[in-house]
């Protein structure tokens, strides 16, 4: 029996490798999707084949989420840093083979710092060896729409035959978000203490980008700079992909630039990333589908530029305490109801603020945060709200929540 598993494991491998059989191109691409609308606002070489770099991570963190929520595993349980995820290159924790980690540390690992052997350690854990687990990834891809993609390692350090496409890489950041909410605010933390070190993220643009909140960047040189995105503005959620970025800073300004051309209105004030004194508005590889768009359908797949793919266990991101899609409720006229807690003079304290507060409402669903720009008296006034009540009660106790940890808030429409 265990000889027929190997040999199926080769089968399964080879057979997704050789259902990609165009070479890594490594270049540029992007892909900008609007999550509600089920339309795409942004593409180009979306489903070129490239490498995921680091962005490899947010599948080993999927499955990792998946064994914690089936009980697998638990988040203090100890795993072994193997030799194998030893010797993987920075960016480490360092932790010497032989001795162990708690998985909490590995996810936060992986997650803020991106970890290569916290990545490699689960990966041996969950699979038994790294090539183990790279079939197990490949199998979830398949199952989650990713029709492009062949995973060999935990954390996308280079293998020429690990590959994937711009809109395969939005469908795992989507499935993330939509399957694991909770262990999703994560990825927004700036940094996390590791036995007495204080370990930083570099998501840069997530610091300075009002409403994004992850989730993962990425670079090898054979695929350049990657960037995979997640923002909410207004209450609304897109997710956006830059792959083969010539350098971390250009990559960041060509993602920033792309969701301020996507979204409603031309995007948020004072984020525009200007070209020679003027921001330009390029209409390359823009493909809104207006017509025939989908209407994303709760656990039982994700709709993304038309095509459909089968997605277990997915639900939509923007959900109220009653568990109904957002846009369902809107559709049916029901009014939504916000929660203000902040009106800024930065768009980093605006952030800051809905850090502090999205993990103590927990308990109030698959809330949004929001961060809205606007001019008052001559300045820029940056409101930070939590958006997606289905009515004035719940917005009412979750405002009762925050005040109680000394959080002022107030109801809105």
């Amino acid at each position: 029996m265990l000889l027929i598993r190997k040999i199926m494991a080769v089968v399964f491998v080879a057979g997704a490798f050789l259902s990609i059989s165009r070479t890594a191109e490594a270049g540029y691409a992007h892909y900008i999707y609007d999550v509600q609308s089920g339309k795409v606002l942004a593409s180009q070489n979306a489903e070129t084949i490239n490498h995921p770099a680091s962005l490899t991570k947010m599948m080993t963190l999927y499955l990792t989420f998946e064994a914690l929520r089936t009980g697998r595993i638990r988040w203090d349980d100890r795993i072994v840093m193997t030799k194998n995820a030893a010797s993987k290159i920075p960016f480490k924790l360092g932790v010497p083979a032989g001795q162990t980690i708690t998985v909490r540390e590995a996810v936060y690992g992986m997650a803020i710092r991106s970890a290569n052997d916290a990545a490699a350690a689960m990966g041996d854990h969950l699979g038994g060896s790294e090539e183990r687990f790279g079939v197990l990834m490949t199998k979830k891809a398949r199952q989650l729409g990713m029709r492009n993609t062949v995973f060999r390692n935990a954390s996308g350090l280079p293998d020429n035959a690990q590959v994937t496409t711009a809109r395969d890489m939005a469908v795992l950041a989507l499935s993330l978000i939509r399957d694991y909410p909770r262990e999703y605010k994560i990825f927004s933390q700036r940094s996390f203490s590791f036995r007495g070190r204080t370990i930083k993220g570099h998501n840069n643009l997530m610091y300075r980008y009002p409403g994004m909140d992850g989730i993962k960047t990425g670079f090898v040189n054979a695929s350049g700079y990657n960037l995979a995105s997640a923002v909410v503005v207004n209450g609304r959620r897109y997710i956006g992909v830059v792959l083969g970025g010539r350098t971390a800073r250009q990559r960041d300004n060509r993602m920033a630039e792309l969701l301020d051309q996507a979204l409603p209105g031309g995007g948020l004030p004072g984020i525009a990333v200007a070209t020679s004194g003027q921001q330009k508005r390029s209409a390359e590889g823009v493909a809104a589908f207006t017509s025939n768009a989908p209407t994303p359908r709760p656990r039982t797949e994700i709709i993304l530029g038309g095509t459909t793919a089968n997605a277990a266990s997915v639900t939509p991101y923007a959900t109220v305490p009653q568990a109904a899609p957002v846009q369902n409720v809107i559709q049916q006229g029901v009014p939504l109801w916000d929660i203000q807690i902040a009106a800024a003079g930065s768009q980093a304290a605006a952030t800051g603020a809905l850090n502090s507060a999205l993990p103590l409402l927990a308990d109030f669903g698959q809330i949004a945060p929001s961060v809205q720009g606007s001019s008052s008296g001559g300045r820029e006034v940056f409101r930070a709200r939590l958006t997606g009540f289905v009515d004035r009660d719940a917005a009412a106790r979750a405002c009762s929540v925050l005040q109680t940890r000394s959080i002022d808030c107030f109801v809105v429409r």
